[in-house]
Order: structure tokens, then sequence, then C-alpha cells
């Protein structure tokens, strides 16, 4: 008989009691994640928008254009993917956010202890 050893139940089992633990979200608290959140997806669409319009200066041919479509739907499928707004996933999106800096931890400062702290430590994993 084979032993297999089983690592990820473990993260598993945090991801959920992270999420669990993270349902409750007071009136202010929502306002401040909302908030957050859209000056956030604000700033990398800008920032989207401003390097689209460097690389679409530089077409020059067909393959070009191409590369810039590749990379539009590379970057809409990632942001699709990042920006969802869902209470029970919102502290993994904030972290997410605050490791690629688009927000900032004090941009969330009205959040819980308990809910900033929870994203400190998931920015670091």
């Amino acid at each position: 008989m084979e032993v297999v050893r089983v690592n990820f139940i473990v993260t598993i089992d945090f991801v959920w009691v992270m999420q669990q633990t993270a349902t409750d979200w007071t009136l202010e608290e929502k306002k401040v994640a909302e908030e957050a959140f859209e000056r956030a997806y604000t700033r990398e669409i800008e920032a989207l928008i401003s390097e689209v319009r460097t690389k679409s200066g530089l077409i020059n041919e067909v393959k070009d254009l191409w590369k810039l479509h590749d990379f539009l739907s590379a970057r809409r499928h990632e942001i699709d993917g990042k920006y969802d707004y869902d209470y029970s996933s919102l502290l993994f999106t904030f972290a997410e956010l605050v490791r690629d800096e688009w927000l900032q931890l004090d941009e969330l400062r009205s959040l819980s202890k308990e809910k900033i702290s929870k994203i400190v430590a998931l920015t670091k994993i």
C-alpha cells in the first residue's frame, strides 16, 4: 500500500476559512470596499488605455495589429477575472490589487482590523 501525502487540503481549508469569516460586512465597510474597488479598476483601465495608445502608435504591419489584438484579449481576460465584486472573495481581490499596486492599504483603512490583517497576510502568499 502506497501512502500519498496531500498538502493541498490545508490550503483549501485555509481558503474556506478565510472566505467564511470574511462574509460579514458593515454598511460602512461595503461603501469603502466599493469605492476602493472602483478606484483600483479605474487606475488599471487608465493604465491599459495609455499602454494601448503607445502600442497602437507602433503598428507598422498586420502582424503588429494582431499582436495588439492578442495583448488586448489577454488583458481583458485577466481584468475580467480579477475584478469580481463578490464579498466572499473580496479580501483575496483586495490582496491581489494591493500586491499589484493598483490599491494602497490605507485606502481600506475603514475596514475592520481583522479584514486588514487578512488582506496583509494574503499579499504575502
